[in-house]
């Protein structure tokens, strides 16, 4: 006769027990996640606040939702997370990229973050097709930073600008029902963030030399005869202007590549895409004019400037007919990408010396 084996008992009835539903936006209203992502863009940035004004309804509220996620994802890499729904400031870099990536990924599939700006990243990720890919690619930025990386070349810094801002220009241009197989209207994107981040750099050497960051390619400094770590001293600055209007002649050639691309968006679209483009062209052509001086203060444009900007902007719009460059820059983003995918998520960070001809 066979012993009689009890049968085993859920703690908890199966009727109690459910696997979280999933839901755009995590289940948060779709007002709130458009409200609290309203506050982050008036706060983080008057340059994007003012453009996304241009935008049509429906654009706008998406921009300031994939807006408010890339704020976020900054400030917890940065471990500036206090006064926020998580608690992770105290944690290392690396803790805080691998963190990004897991409320990213639940984000996407419609979990529960216990963040708002995450949730509002599901909310417009269902709505405009956004996939992780992307998103990964954005986070890999914060990943080159977290590890220490620096660029050794051209093509490395042209690969941070792809992870950090090239990455969400496509991602914008998907907010902006760009199809996903539009790959050339998806590239002039990519362009725009290309342009605005080495517009970025340019005016940030030295707020990134306080926190022990060089985004300046090793390659450039060394052929400079600048030594490293040494850029921002007195002695080198005349010398660095001259870097840093390189930066600004490749943002030149980064926007005339993405009016392109601009032509071909709807009408507030365009006047939002050509405004913003002015106007971080602005910054990036305040910076190449006050030359070895740039650093002494922040270089910013008023809200006169902004609105001379986005009124000039407006005739741009109406036209249409933006100037096509003879050649478009070296560095596409399909070109930058098949070098992120060979390297994998981290690039290797040589610790050579340059040889003699890096440096020549």
């Amino acid at each position: 006769m066979k012993p009689i084996v009890p049968k085993k008992r859920p703690l908890v009835s199966s009727a109690i027990m459910r696997s979280t539903q999933s839901r755009a936006g995590g289940g948060r209203g779709r007002a709130a996640l458009v409200r609290r992502a309203r506050e982050s863009i008036e706060k983080g940035s008057y340059s994007f606040s003012a453009a996304s004004r241009l935008f049509d309804k429906d654009t706008r509220e998406r921009s300031w939702l994939l807006y408010a996620w890339c704020r976020r994802c900054d400030d917890i890499a940065d471990g500036q997370d206090h006064g926020g729904d998580l608690n992770l400031a105290k944690s290392g870099a690396v803790d805080r990229v691998e963190a990004l990536r897991v409320l990213t990924g639940r984000a996407l599939e419609g979990q529960p973050t216990a963040d708002i700006a995450f949730d509002a990243l599901g909310q417009v990720a269902a709505e405009c097709g956004i996939r992780e890919e992307l998103t990964d690619d954005v986070i890999d930025g914060f990943a080159l930073d977290a590890n220490g990386w620096i660029p050794r070349t051209e093509e490395d810094l042209m690969r941070y600008c792809y992870h950090v801002a090239g990455a969400v220009g496509v991602m914008m241009a998907r907010v902006m029902g760009v199809p996903a197989d539009d790959t050339d209207t998806l590239d002039r994107a990519c362009d725009l963030g290309f342009a605005f981040q080495l517009a970025n750099i340019a005016r940030d050497i030295s707020e990134d030399d306080a926190v022990g960051r060089c985004y300046v390619p090793q390659q450039w400094l060394a052929r400079a005869d600048i030594e490293p770590g040494q850029h921002m001293k007195p002695h080198n600055r005349f010398k660095l202007s001259a870097l840093s209007a390189r930066m600004i002649d490749m943002m030149d050639e980064y926007l005339d590549a993405a009016r392109l691309g601009a032509a071909r968006l709807r009408f507030r679209q365009r006047w939002a895409v050509l405004s913003a483009a002015r106007i971080y062209g602005a910054i990036g052509h305040k910076v190449r004019d006050r030359g070895q001086n740039a650093w002494n203060s922040r270089t910013r444009t008023n809200a006169l400037e902004k609105g001379w900007h986005m009124l000039a902007a407006l005739g741009e719009a109406i036209v249409n007919r933006p100037y096509r460059p003879e050649k478009m820059p070296e560095w596409s983003r399909g070109r930058v990408l098949i070098k992120i995918r060979m390297d994998g998520r981290v690039a290797p960070m040589p610790m050579t010396p340059l040889r003699e001809d890096e440096a020549e």
